[in-house]
């Protein structure tokens, strides 16, 4: 069941959803709109020209930018980056989020995630988002644009182990800006279950 603005707005009365900073304003009827936080992590292509090794730590893969008050980062045609929602994100056991582009964004060819539109029950942290210009032309991204709308979804009972449980092997909890993918976890893990 997808909440309502009016039961989102009762969750974060009760303090079980938290959204934070929140505009009362970017409540829309069945979801709340979230924006581009300044850091973006780039993609040095130069660094790994054919090929990115998945199972390898992957940090010098990308560099830190920072979007300026007074000029946009131009987002080129094919290009890829991370970024990262201003708003903070924090949700009970028995609630998932989905993160979804915006219309009026995707019409000129604006994509907000490639598979990581799925929040976790007991998630906290900034989403990162997965940027990317499907369109022939570059596509300007502004610091505290109104960037993705998040949609909150009742499970039929809260879970047993929630996102950032000891042992779970939850990855991303608490990250406060872009963060690049920690995939080779798997491998590592596999590593010590074999020895």
């Amino acid at each position: 069941m997808v909440l309502s603005d009016r039961t989102i707005k009762e969750e974060i009365a009760q303090g079980r959803i938290v959204i934070e900073p929140l505009d009362p304003d970017c409540i829309q009827p069945a979801s709340v709109d979230v924006h581009l936080d300044r850091k973006l992590l780039v993609f040095r292509t130069w660094r790994y020209p054919f090929y990115v090794d998945i199972k390898q730590k992957l940090d010098d893969l990308t560099e830190m930018v920072e979007i300026p008050d007074d000029r946009p980062f131009f987002l080129n045609p094919g290009e890829f980056v991370l970024g990262s929602t201003v708003e903070s994100l924090t949700l009970p056991t028995d609630l998932v989020a989905r993160l979804e582009g915006k219309s009026s964004l995707g019409r000129i060819g604006l994509l907000i995630h490639s598979t990581a539109g799925y929040v976790d029950p007991g998630w906290s942290g900034h989403l990162t988002q997965e940027l990317s210009n499907v369109a022939k032309l570059a596509v300007t991204l502004y610091y505290g644009m109104r960037i993705g709308q998040i949609s909150f979804h009742r499970l039929t009972s809260p879970v047993d182990r929630p996102y950032g449980c000891e042992g779970l092997g939850s990855r991303y909890q608490g990250q406060t800006e872009p963060t690049p993918s920690r995939y080779y976890r798997d491998f590592e893990t596999k590593k010590e279950r074999q020895i």
